[in-house]
């Protein structure tokens, strides 16, 4: 039996035009077009990949005990407005449709029931829940996306309630992850944290409840240790679950132990590193290609980039550095993404310095910085490694008016304020980086035999040489280098400083 195939077809009167070009005129005139680059390619593929539409999720009978996977297409958003003022209220669903919508749904409504603390039945209160349903029914909305965490026990009284699929903050961005991650070690990472959060979930009937006979199917003479009550299948899935985790967790350990070889290289090599750290869509990828000219998809989505990426570059003043661009942070991230992608967020560990960016255009700029606060020394608690200078960096300037550049400039006086797009204050970022990056340098004198050209190679490549002499046993060089490339040179340090023997270079 063959399977059965869809094409789909263009009219004739939208197809393009044919292409009367000469192709040797186009060569003479120079209109080749430059190749794309790799985020632009990542774009292009992620773009031309949709969610199928009419695709219900009416909950009518649902025997299955796998783990759904999520077709949002049409949601309504409901919240539960506990604390903060009306502003962090209105900007948290703000946030929670611009997630629906980078999943690929249609935002149809949005609902906030003020209370003290989530009803534990129903998350917004059994009253709520017969008037969100009667919103579902208004709008045809298939799925409704909760902000916050739902219990399984919410999960389940909601659902029965609105008679659709619901779904917290945590799955949705959950989903997100899975569209994005390209590389295995992000897609391992993902599948942990979708386990995790998909265990204590595990919802069945009917079938799914029944158990498997020991032995024969009246329990009798089975052999011994085959009779017994058996397992249900529901007890089948979590054990498989439990399995399949437990071998992710060791391939993220071994992937994990690749990365750290990596990056302890990196830091061998004595170039100061920068990651670059931020919330989610503040424009990170964009300031390291303009920093680095990487290339790097860019899209205006949140949690567009997952897998890090490093490159290097070389500042004003000729000094090379090392940029690593992180995964971004958003409020109340899953905890299960944190463990799950926490090899990867300990790139900022091993950093010289933090490349923090922020959304200018945010109207709550100072809860974004908290919340990536928040992640970076809760990663840097666990491994014991004081935490590295952080420089903030305001981005999307472009976007404010004078008013508002003003106010921002009062609240973080000591922010370098730029545009990725445009280009508006990279030069003054570039300056204030060397300025930071020269002042953790460390001045050195050794005494390097003529066999180590290669550390003399290193010491004018990443330092400043003060002064140098030749001697009969080596180079004297008394030099500011960085704290990684100190390290190296440690065994050939000589003692007392150069100009206190006067090897201080006359000229």
């Amino acid at each position: 039996m063959r399977k059965s195939e869809t094409y789909e077809f263009t009219p004739v009167d939208e197809l393009a035009p044919e292409d009367t070009t000469d192709p040797d005129e186009d060569r003479a005139g120079g209109g080749w077009a430059p190749e794309p680059t790799v985020g632009e390619l990542q774009l292009e593929e992620r773009s031309s990949l949709r969610r199928v539409a009419g695709l219900s999720t009416e909950l009518t009978d649902v025997t299955e005990v796998e783990y759904r996977k999520l077709r949002l297409e049409r949601v309504v958003l409901v919240g539960v407005w506990t604390e903060g003022t009306a502003t962090q209220a209105d900007a948290s669903m703000a946030e929670l449709a611009a997630l629906a919508e980078t999943a690929g749904s249609q935002v149809l409504d949005a609902l906030i029931q003020r209370r003290d603390k989530p009803d534990p039945a129903t998350y917004i209160g059994s009253g709520k829940a017969d008037e969100l349903r009667a919103v579902v029914l208004d709008t045809g909305a298939d799925t409704v996306v909760c902000d916050g965490e739902l219990t399984p026990a919410q999960l389940t009284a909601l659902e029965k309630v609105v008679k659709v699929k619901v779904i917290d903050r945590t799955a949705l961005i959950l989903d997100i992850f899975a569209q994005h991650a390209t590389s295995r070690e992000g897609k391992a990472q993902v599948s942990l944290a979708q386990m995790e959060y998909m265990l204590p979930r595990l919802r069945g009937w009917g079938e799914s409840m029944s158990r498997q006979a020991g032995g024969r199917a009246g329990g009798a003479g089975g052999g011994v240790g085959t009779r017994g009550p058996g397992e249900t299948k529901i007890e089948t899935d979590r054990r498989r679950i439990r399995e399949r985790m437990a071998k992710l967790r060791r391939e993220i350990r071994e992937m994990k132990t690749a990365r750290d070889t990596k990056r302890s290289r990196r830091t061998s090599s004595g170039i100061p590193s920068v990651a670059i750290v931020g919330y989610t869509n503040a424009g990170k990828s964009s300031l390291m290609n303009s920093l680095t000219g990487a290339g790097i998809l860019v899209q205006d989505a949140l949690f567009a980039t997952l897998d890090p990426t490093t490159r290097r570059a070389a500042l004003e003043d000729g000094r090379e550095v090392v940029f690593t661009d992180t995964v971004g942070f958003v409020r109340h991230l899953p905890t299960q993404l944190v463990e799950a992608f926490r090899s990867t967020l300990e790139e900022v560990t091993g950093a010289d310095l933090l490349l923090h960016v922020v959304d200018g255009s945010d109207p709550l700029p100072g809860e974004q910085i908290k919340a990536v606060r928040a992640v970076v020394v809760d990663v840097l608690r666990e491994t014991g490694i004081p935490a590295p200078p952080e420089l903030l960096v305001v981005n999307k300037i472009d976007a404010l008016d004078p008013m508002e550049l003003t106010q921002l400039r009062g609240l973080l006086p000591d922010a370098v304020f730029v545009s990725a797009r445009s280009g508006q204050g990279i030069e003054d970022l570039r300056d204030r980086l060397a300025d930071i990056l020269g002042g953790l340098d460390v001045e050195v004198s050794v005494l390097l035999p003529y066999s180590r050209g290669d550390l003399l190679s290193r010491i004018h490549a990443d330092g400043s040489i003060i002064s140098s002499d030749h001697q009969e046993s080596g180079t004297r060089v008394c030099a500011r280098v960085p704290r990684s490339l100190a390290a190296s040179l440690a065994e050939y340090a000589h003692a007392g400083s150069a100009e206190s023997e006067g090897l201080v270079s006359q000229d």
